[in-house]
């Protein structure tokens, strides 16, 4: 049973981007705290002062925000238990620590790091190994320690691990009842020779004084939790409910890496992945709302989330369903939320097809290597465009909303991110001219027996012949007709008009994309196609 308004917190270091395992955290968090009524807190944990920098801050929060993770307290929000960045709560760890040396629960250390050193290697030199801190300065008087501090004798603080403390056990919320030994618990560093204090100290300070009721955090920091109960005692804390999540692994069974990919929330952002698709997936990766369900909407899943159903095993990265999800998410949405979400990879399509060259081209096909990394190129739509060229772009899809409802039908069904976009629509934009897939030039414009110049000759008869208003499925019927007197298939027929007309083989519809177009540039790209391919026009 969980408490009434439980308190969860994400606490991400400012070191680099949010990365996937963070994100399903973050998520985690949220849910719980929605599902529960509870608050959900965002606190920073920026002090690594190598690597911590507000530039980091600002990419974890657009990155949250993206996800629609909204925080109830914490940066730009604010709330009662702040600050929200470790850095500015320094007064709250000395107050904790100087409450632990007046009840005994810390001293101070003088052993150095050449001593400390020297005994490590000495225990693991021996049978038994090394067994943490030796406890040199636990014993000392108050009266020699303090003397020594006076002296200005460099120091650190340690917690004193009570000699009689039995077993440290917890319940976790996803592992079950845990029990760790405390006589290999030694007195751990909580305050350091520059007067910085240890991970271990200020989180259970930072969690205890935000009145954390759950720490839900991946299990690598397992080994962390029973050193932090001991802390919590010390200091006189409630100790929270922990629930340790399994670790997301590759395809390969290892853990999750940049050699699998993309491994950071924004890189999917800007592969054109939908937030909705990409908090679905992760929460999915560990936990099941009913063991068969995989769409779960966000508002079902703020209504349903509870610890009990986290699996203990480790989940793995599962980029094809991933995909698969996201084409759900967008073949759901309506037209006016596709252009809005799609613009960016819209304008590039607009981009990528003005730029085409004049005329008819046959172009290599690319590589799948080369398919892979334009993609990868891609995670910024626009990026390189100059700005001129980029602003005119963004502006032809506001100021043709009409256009674009009409091509989403045609691409829903076929589109799996926005990043391909500008490869599946470029097309559109060529105008007068056409870029020739040279792989589909070979297999349907040069096959052998294909008679793809005449079925070029006998489309572009009845296209040329449509005036005003028309239909496609009638235009269609009209072509195949021409087809059959001559014994020409519609496949014999059709496939050669999409090369001619989109450049490629695989395309969305042909007849409603040529409905989309000028009719003047559809002629033009049959004769330059005929041109470019087979030397002729229509007067050969």
């Amino acid at each position: 049973m969980v408490e009434k308004d439980p308190r969860v917190r994400f606490a991400p270091s400012p070191t680099g981007m949010l990365h996937i395992g963070g994100a399903r955290t973050a998520i985690y968090n949220w849910a719980f705290a929605r599902t529960m009524g509870g608050t959900f807190v965002l606190r920073i944990e920026d002090t690594d002062p190598t690597r911590s920098t507000e530039e980091n801050t600002q990419i974890i929060l657009r990155a949250l925000r993206w996800l629609g993770l909204d925080w109830d307290e914490g940066p730009e929000v604010g709330g009662a238990c702040g600050p929200y960045f470790q850095t500015q709560r320094t007064e709250t760890y000395q107050a904790a620590l100087d409450k632990m040396k007046a009840s005994g629960r810390a001293y101070p250390c003088f052993c150095t790091k050449d001593e400390l050193d020297a005994k490590r290697a000495k225990a693991e030199a021996e049978e038994g190994g090394y067994a943490g801190y030796d406890g040199t300065c636990r014993c000392l008087s108050a009266e020699e320690a303090q003397a020594r501090i006076e002296a200005g004798e460099p120091h650190v603080w340690r917690l004193k691990v009570p000699a009689d403390h039995g077993p440290i056990e917890f319940d976790d919320a996803v592992y079950g009842h845990m029990s760790f030994p405390a006589d290999v618990m030694d007195d751990m560093i909580i305050q350091r020779t520059d007067g910085t204090f240890t991970y271990n100290f200020a989180v259970v300070c930072d969690d205890a004084n935000m009145g954390i009721t759950h720490v839900i955090r991946g299990d690598d920091h397992l080994s962390n939790t029973p050193r932090q109960i001991l802390i919590y005692e010390a200091c006189g804390f409630t100790v929270p409910t922990f629930a340790h999540l399994p670790m997301i692994l590759g395809p390969d069974g290892h853990k999750l890496s940049k050699r699998h990919g993309a491994t950071s929330v924004e890189e999917y952002r800007d592969r054109g992945y939908l937030p909705e698709a990409m908090v679905n997936f992760l929460a999915l990766i560990g936990w099941s709302l009913d063991g068969e369900t995989t769409i779960i909407p966000e508002d079902v899943l703020c209504q349903s989330f509870t610890l009990d159903r986290i699996n203990r095993k480790d989940g793995v990265f599962d980029e094809t369903k991933l995909e698969w999800m996201n084409g759900v998410y967008i073949r759901e949405m309506d037209a006016d939320a596709w252009v809005e979400a799609a613009t960016p990879w819209l304008a590039q399509a607009y981009v990528d097809g003005v730029q085409a060259p004049a005329g008819a081209h046959i172009v290599p096909t690319p590589s799948k290597e080369e398919q892979a990394e334009t993609a990868r190129q891609a995670h910024a739509p626009g990026e390189g465009v100059v700005a001129e060229r980029w602003q005119k772009a963004l502006a032809h899809v506001a100021d043709n909303p009409e256009l674009f409802r009409a091509i989403f039908p045609l691409i829903s069904e076929r589109l799996v991110r926005f990043d391909e976009i500008p490869a599946k629509l470029a097309y559109f934009f060529w105008g007068p001219n056409v870029q020739l897939d040279e792989k589909s030039v070979q297999k349907v414009l040069l096959k052998e027996g294909a008679q793809a110049d005449r079925a070029l000759h006998l489309c572009r008869e009845v296209l040329s012949s449509i005036e005003g208003d028309w239909d496609e499925d009638a235009a269609m019927e009209a072509c195949k007709a021409k087809g059959e007197a001559v014994g020409l298939k519609p496949k014999q027929l059709f496939q050669p008009l999409r090369v001619a007309v989109t450049g490629n083989m695989v395309s969305p519809p042909l007849f409603e994309s040529i409905k989309l177009m000028s009719m003047d540039d559809v002629m033009a790209r049959i004769d330059g196609t005929l041109s470019a391919v087979f030397g002729g026009s229509l007067d050969d």
